[in-house]
């Protein structure tokens, strides 16, 4: 540190120095020999004047006397005698300069500056004297009492002081032979860690600034390993890959020396590009302590561009996004794998232009862009291309302008959106599918109130006809076509999963032998049916009649893909969850599983029609022979009994269907056994009083007739106010038949208000809906459900079976 003095200190240091060299406590020789000389010279004329000896002799110690006085009083008051200044202290000037990292300052009693380091200049702006300083806040009051306290005390202390965003602490001291000077001493509260700053900002936005204008930057340890380094560092030293756990590495090993001394990365090929290293110490080379090191690559000539040009295409080559670099000429240099797939290109067909990758409506527009930024337009536009055999969906493209490349002008950045084109036609697809099945799902519905009043008048007439009757074959026909009609309605509620399943504990095996004498009959005798279990199949909770249908669906399919004959087969097999994982489906979970595999050697399916086979709608047989709803149907059930099913199919090698159903489970976990079938009650007669709402006539009318046939009361009403007024006037209601969709208030709203006064109430509902979609929005207990269409035979079990119901429950409560 070096000691700085104001001027006028700088005077009075000097005096003091010259007056310490003839301090008033000592004689000079010269005066010792003067003084002594006139003594003498007095005591000899005294002598020759009175020629008395004693006289003479007490002269001569009156003399002595008086000198020996003279030299004790400007020993013991020696500046009052010599009417001086005494000489400074340098003792506290040696106080002054005792720490060079603390900012000092000397004043004297009179509040004058003596003396100030560099360091408290570069604090406080300048040699302004304490302490009035340029503090923040409160600071110049606290410095004030920490001198006033130096002065009374000794010391005095200030910790809380700032000067800007610096926040010091201060320490005054009294100090000087007198206690005539106050030392100023000013240290920061922390020092800054230089190395854990550089750390710091390498990883942030200012190493990202050193890396874009070219700098390569790392911090490493006094041992020569990493500690912080910026992206640019990383990229080159370590590559994408190896960049996640650097700190601590050898940062010797990264680079190496060739035999002419050019410094290179040691990870950089055949072509490396040499760079230049400054080495910046961040500590005295004695104490060994971290280092900064700033690598830039060297001047590159034109001889050299080639190697710049490699450099850029291997970073490009790292990128996940497609990006490809172009010539004046409009002609590609280089392009990245991402691009190449972005593209669509061929590997063995690398296109000249990119022209060559568009539609020839864009080569136009894309050549313009291209020649606009090669020569000299540096700012990127976007423009919106479709790409030669990828369809006319337009894609985006990027165009870039670039310098200092060597033959790379423009710079191509194509996302690759195949996958989100995937994922748009899947979310197409599924809308599609949803609106498709809402639509499916309402037709049902007014289908199934129609069908229903067909079939129940059908009924009607039959009891009234025998066979052989002129009318008994035309309503037979009649009937016949109704439920014709009423299996398309189940087919369509079946595609949009609305279908009423009836699920029971099942074993595949079973439902096969019961649908094996059909299939016989209807693939022919053309066709021969193979069918193989497995051993260990578990159960499965599934409707055992929309399994057959799924079955007769498929066989009847793979009958029309063998026109001249083959084999079906049909596998059960057990599938483990082990099983499952080895084949990596990320549709279906881990899981036990029963699967169902149907097989022809029919011709098979082409790949463009397979991912349509599920649509509903779509056949490709001739008009007349299929409706398109087969595939549908079998899909919607097995989603609804939640399975999964996959189609394979080779071109002249057959179709498979596998379908894959979940093993049943209690909830300890345990599989369940397959349960035997209930069978339904066959009672079609009884008695008692019946509340009937239906908001269809045709329906109410029909219903009506049948309940009354067998041995019922009703009362009808028709819609959900109406069925609340009939019920006030009732004295007694043994069931409540009600549509559940009705204007003003429906069915479950009305059974609601009557269950509020008769909680024991039995209800029926009937409804063209699926049962699991109504069951999901009607919160009401100890309720039965009969699916439209329904016959006369089957609305009277229904009946029987509530009523059967309600007494069962009644006498369990009882």
């Amino acid at each position: 540190m070096t000691a700085k003095s104001l001027p006028s200190a700088d005077t009075d240091i000097g005096r003091g120095a010259a007056l310490a060299a003839a301090a008033p406590g000592r004689f000079s020789r010269t005066d010792a020999g003067l003084l002594a000389g006139l003594a003498l010279l007095s005591v000899a004329l005294l002598f020759w004047a009175t020629r008395d000896t004693v006289l003479a002799a007490g002269f001569v110690a009156g003399i002595a006397l008086a000198v020996g006085g003279v030299i004790l009083a400007r020993r013991l008051f020696p500046a009052a005698a010599a009417g001086e200044a005494p000489p400074p202290d340098w003792t506290m000037l040696r106080q002054a300069v005792a720490h060079d990292d603390v900012a000092i300052a000397v004043t004297d009693r009179a509040g004058r500056m003596v003396c100030a380091n560099d360091l408290f200049a570069t604090w406080m702006g300048g040699f302004v004297t304490p302490p009035g300083l340029p503090l923040e806040g409160r600071g110049a009051d606290l410095l004030k009492n920490a001198g006033r306290a130096a002065w009374r005390d000794g010391e005095g202390r200030a910790d809380e002081i700032a000067v800007g965003g610096l926040q010091l602490r201060a320490q005054v001291t009294r100090t000087g032979q007198a206690e005539d000077y106050l030392v100023w001493r000013f240290s920061a509260h922390e020092r800054l860690d230089l190395a854990s700053e550089i750390a710091r900002h390498l990883d942030g936005p200012a190493g990202r600034t050193l890396g874009q204008a070219g700098v390569m930057a790392a911090l490493v340890s006094a041992e020569g390993r990493l500690r912080a380094a910026n992206e640019a560092f990383l990229l080159r030293a370590l590559g994408e890959v190896d960049r996640a756990h650097y700190a601590g590495r050898d940062a010797a090993a990264m680079l190496r020396l060739d035999d002419a001394g050019a410094l290179y990365y040691a990870r950089e090929g055949d072509r490396p590009t040499p760079v230049r290293m400054i080495q910046i110490p961040l500590a005295p080379a004695e104490a060994g302590g971290p280092m900064l090191l700033a690598l830039i690559d060297e001047e590159i000539g034109p001889a050299d561009r080639g190697t710049a040009q490699t450099y850029v295409e291997t970073l490009l080559s790292l990128l996940p996004f497609g990006l490809a670099m172009v010539d004046r000429d409009g002609r590609f240099l280089y392009m990245n794998r991402a691009f190449v797939r972005a593209a669509g290109i061929d590997d063995g067909r690398m296109p000249r232009y990119p022209g060559d990758l568009v539609v020839a409506e864009d080569k136009g527009p894309l050549a313009d862009m291209i020649r606009r930024h090669s020569s000299g337009q540096q700012v990127g536009g976007d423009l919106s291309i479709r790409l030669a055999g990828q369809g006319d969906e337009p894609v985006s493209m990027r165009v870039v302008g670039v310098r200092g490349l060597g033959e790379a002008a423009v710079m191509l950045s194509l996302k690759d959106s195949s996958e989100e084109s995937r994922l748009k036609r899947q979310v197409a697809q599924q809308s599609k599918m949803q609106a498709v099945g809402q639509l499916a799902g309402g037709v049902a519905h007014d289908f199934n109130n129609i069908l229903t009043a067909v079939l129940g008048a059908c009924d009607l007439m039959l009891m009234r006809h025998t066979p052989g009757d002129s009318d008994y074959d035309d309503i037979q026909q009649i009937r016949s076509n109704a439920n014709r009609a009423a299996s398309l309605t189940r087919q369509l509620l079946a595609f949009s999963r609305q279908q009423t399943l009836r699920p029971q504990i099942l074993q595949l095996p079973d439902v096969i032998s019961e649908v094996s004498h059909l299939l016989k009959r209807l693939i022919g005798e053309t066709v021969q049916l193979s069918v193989h279990h497995g051993r260990g199949l578990g159960a499965v909770r599934a409707d055992p009649g929309q399994l057959e249908q799924v079955i007769i669906n498929l066989a009847v399919n793979a009958r029309d893909a063998m026109p001249g004959g083959g084999t079906l087969t049909i596998e059960t097999y057990p599938v483990t969850a082990a099983e499952v994982r080895q084949m990596g489906s990320e549709i279906m979970p881990p899981a036990d599983y029963s699967a169902l595999k149907v097989s022809d050697t029919g011709a098979g399916i082409p790949a463009d029609v397979l991912p349509k086979i599920f649509e509903p709608f779509f056949t490709t047989k001739d008009v007349g022979k299929g409706t398109g709803l087969g595939l549908s149907t079998v899909y919607g059930i097995i989603k609804q009994s939640a399975g999964f099913i996959f189609a394979d199919s080779k071109p002249g090698q057959g179709t498979s269907f596998t379908i894959y159903l979940p093993v049943h489970r209690s909830e300890s976990g345990a599989a369940v056994p397959a349960a035997p079938a209930v069978k339904p009650r066959k009672s079609q007669w009884g008695s008692g009083t019946i509340l009937l709402v239906e908001d269809e006539d045709m329906v109410r009318a029909v219903a009506e007739r049948a309940l009354v046939r067998a041995g019922y009361t009703v009362v009808n009403a028709a819609q959900g106010e109406e069925g609340l007024e009939r019920f006030g006037t009732m004295d007694r209601i043994d069931l409540v038949i009600s549509d559940v969709v009705m204007p003003v208030m429906d069915g479950p709203a009305m059974v609601r208000t009557m269950r509020a006064k008769r909680p024991d109430l039995p209800v029926l509902f009937m409804s063209g809906y699926a049962e699991e979609q109504l069951r999901q929005s009607i919160d009401i207990d100890r309720v039965n459900f009969l699916p439209k269409p329904f016959s006369v035979a089957q609305l009277a079990e229904a009946t029987s079976a509530a009523l059967e119901d309600a007494a069962h429950r009644t006498s369990h409560d009882g």
